[in-house]
């Protein structure tokens, strides 16, 4: 563990989920590669569309709606149903197609077990103090099993911008109904987690569960309170 600034007294903590309690990357090719399957063997056309073709779809209706990058479950719906529309679907067929396609992804997604000391720190943690979740992914907390110990959570949306935007962090703050300087937040993302955590007035944990923590091999220019070496080191700074 290593500390950059002095912490005030930390009265909740609020969580990253994506490579911060679990590696994420190796996650989302499995889902992708389920859907993939599916898509194949339910709808054959899609055998002649590639990667490129579906994230095409994605730039065209961000360029018709710039928010909706902020919404990574609404963007791949419309580009499920936009790439569908191109291979002459439509009405029901329409609809149905781009619902299953979307509901397989989302079960995949989330279809993963964590590490079993992930589930008793935050047992532990939520016994003594409240904890939320601020993500900009869509995980499902209640199926990967996670849901009982987090009072709230927050996932970016049109109305609740991407981390760095503070969004996230004032709605986590106005919920726990504390000040901003007494939440710790504990993220992954130095740019993302840590920057935005800090301008909102949070407290910040560095924690990386996906790559080797070297602070200056990473991006941003920005120090986080504390550098966690295991998060079960969160139990001793509380």
């Amino acid at each position: 563990m290593i500390y950059f600034k002095k912490l005030n007294k930390i009265q909740a903590i609020s969580f990253d989920l994506d490579d911060t309690l679990y590696e994420n990357t190796s996650v989302i090719i499995k889902a992708e590669r389920s859907l993939t399957e599916l898509m194949h063997h339910q709808y054959p056309a899609t055998k002649r569309l590639d990667k490129n073709f579906w994230r095409k779809q994605q730039k065209v209706i961000i360029l018709e709606n710039p928010l909706l990058k902020n919404d990574m479950g609404e963007l791949r719906r419309r580009s499920l149903e936009s790439g569908f529309i191109q291979l002459g679907l439509s009405g029901t067929e329409l609809h149905a197609a781009t619902t299953q396609c979307f509901e397989h992804f989302y079960f995949q997604r989330s279809n993963f077990k964590l590490n079993r000391n992930i589930y008793s720190l935050l047992k532990a943690l939520s016994t003594k103090l409240p904890l939320v979740a601020i993500t900009n992914g869509n995980v499902d907390l209640k199926q990967i099993g996670l849901q009982s110990y987090f009072s709230a959570s927050f996932k970016s949306s049109v109305r609740m911008p991407m981390k760095p935007h503070k969004a996230m962090f004032d709605a986590a703050q106005a919920y726990l109904d504390m000040p901003h300087k007494n939440i710790l937040h504990v993220g992954d993302n130095l740019p993302k987690d840590i920057l935005g955590a800090l301008k909102a007035g949070f407290q910040t944990a560095w924690y990386a569960e996906d790559r080797a923590m070297n602070i200056r091999h990473e991006t941003a220019q920005v120090l986080p309170h504390v550098q966690l070496s295991n998060l079960s080191q969160l139990l001793e700074i509380i």
